[in-house]
């Protein structure tokens, strides 16, 4: 239910993955959303408090093997079953903690956010992908990392008004808002080519019950890019770029049609 309300893209790539990677899925999502939102919704409270909670909580859950919270019990569960570092869920929630503090990131920081933020829940996933096989889930390591800093990207470039003006963040290193213009946005954009073409030597790779599911996210993603790379630097500034869920769903057809001749 939290994938779904939250993200339309996601959760229609999740519907195409093996049944058996569903659960697992959906409770990592959940986790990453709930904490998101903590940061990014709970204004007029101490998120820095209930963020400290989650966290102390999130460990409690993974120790006990259960929690009260349905959501990190569902995520213990991934956890414990499939293995996932402790190291990546303690990275993504610093990630978290830097959301707290509204600031113009350098290129280090940049990078650690990303890190935080989109590529160790990559790495989470690719966890449950590979079941276990930890030569498949090193070969891929850098390719899900690279997928993941693609999202994420696209999301900061989407995102970029309701940031800065909202939440009073700019993510993007040494961008100062004011003159964020066609250079600028060009220079993002190249970055961002080039990890989603990372990305996809990885996805090629994916075992065959994750390998549709992660496509369909990358193609509707892709989509989006390229929306926004034919939208000039101003609309960026004004307004949320967005894709109908009925070009989604065209998307998804012609996918589905790659996918069965083998051209992905």
């Amino acid at each position: 239910m939290t994938t779904v309300m939250y993200s339309t893209s996601f959760s229609m790539g999740i519907r195409f993955f093996s049944k058996r990677f569903h659960d697992p899925i959906y409770a990592i999502y959940g986790f990453v959303r709930f904490a998101d939102e903590i940061v990014d919704s709970f204004h007029g409270f101490d998120k820095e408090r209930l963020l400290e909670t989650f966290k102390r909580d999130t460990h409690q859950a993974i120790e006990d093997k259960i929690s009260l919270n349905p959501i990190l019990n569902n995520f213990q569960w991934a956890v414990n079953k499939y293995k996932i570092e402790p190291e990546l869920i303690d990275t993504f929630l610093r990630s978290m903690e830097m959301d707290l503090h509204n600031e113009t990131y350098d290129r280090s920081g940049y990078e650690a956010y990303i890190l935080g933020s989109a590529e160790v829940v990559g790495l989470m996933c690719l966890r449950v992908f590979c079941e276990g096989d930890e030569q498949s889930y090193a070969d891929l390591k850098p390719s899900a990392m690279r997928l993941g800093a693609a999202f994420q990207k696209i999301n900061f470039l989407r995102d970029l008004s309701h940031d800065y003006n909202g939440l009073g963040r700019s993510y993007f290193p040494n961008l100062n808002i004011n003159e964020f213009n066609e250079a600028a946005k060009l220079k993002i954009e190249d970055e961002i080519e080039a990890d989603f073409q990372a990305g996809l030597e990885g996805i090629r790779r994916l075992p065959d019950g994750a390998r549709f599911g992660v496509y369909v996210a990358y193609v509707y993603f892709y989509a989006l890019f390229q929306k926004i790379k034919k939208s000039r630097s101003e609309r960026l500034l004004k307004e949320r770029v967005r894709i109908p869920n009925s070009r989604k769903y065209g998307l998804l057809v012609s996918s589905y049609l790659k996918s069965q001749m083998n051209l992905i």
